[in-house]
């Protein structure tokens, strides 16, 4: 049990039967009346954010999330296939539980699938990746305005926003997070 006097910025917590992660909290003590806890919350299976004020003595119960590297092994319709690779257990997921999080990874390559009590909800690629240019129309010699920038599709198939002097096979380094070209590999 954790009370909302202890509340620190990662910590998840179970409420109103959802899953909760403090993304920021602060401690009010208003000239009248009593203290209490202004927090934004995450809802870690839906994503949505609220804001809720809580008084510094109320408890909840943390919950716990599991995060297991596992290797994304292929996807079979609407079913992405993933192996621990410890136990060689495999796992598929589908479309919904894994949402957009694919979009930059390979097949056989590490994620982290995130869990609470056995309910993966969902799946964390590595913060960056390099995948190679299979589609881009060519640089030139000068192409160096700045910030200027073309369209460019990866191996996966996902379309990244590359400088102009980026050209077809070339590989790249990509953060994940935010789907944005970093530099040349």
């Amino acid at each position: 049990m954790v009370s909302a006097g202890d509340f620190r910025n990662g910590i998840t917590i179970e409420y109103e039967k959802n899953i909760y992660q403090i993304i920021e909290f602060q401690h009010v003590k208003p000239g009248k009346g009593a203290a209490f806890v202004r927090t934004k919350l995450k809802n870690i299976i839906s994503g949505g954010v609220v804001e809720k004020t809580f008084r510094p003595t109320e408890k909840f119960e943390e919950a716990r999330i599991d995060r297991n590297d596992m290797q994304y092994l292929y996807s079979d319709g609407d079913l992405f296939y993933f192996m621990d690779v410890n136990t060689y257990d495999q796992i598929a997921l589908s479309q919904d539980q894994i949402g957009n999080a694919l979009k930059f990874v390979k097949e056989n390559e590490m994620v982290k699938v995130c869990s609470h009590k056995g309910d993966v909800f969902s799946v964390e690629p590595p913060l960056f990746v390099e995948l190679e240019i299979t589609d881009t129309e060519p640089g030139f010699k000068g192409d160096t305005a700045t910030g200027a920038s073309k369209p460019a599709t990866v191996e996966t198939g996902a379309q990244v926003m590359v400088p102009l002097f980026v050209n077809q096979g070339e590989k790249i380094k990509i953060d994940t997070r935010t789907g944005e070209y970093l530099s040349r590999v």
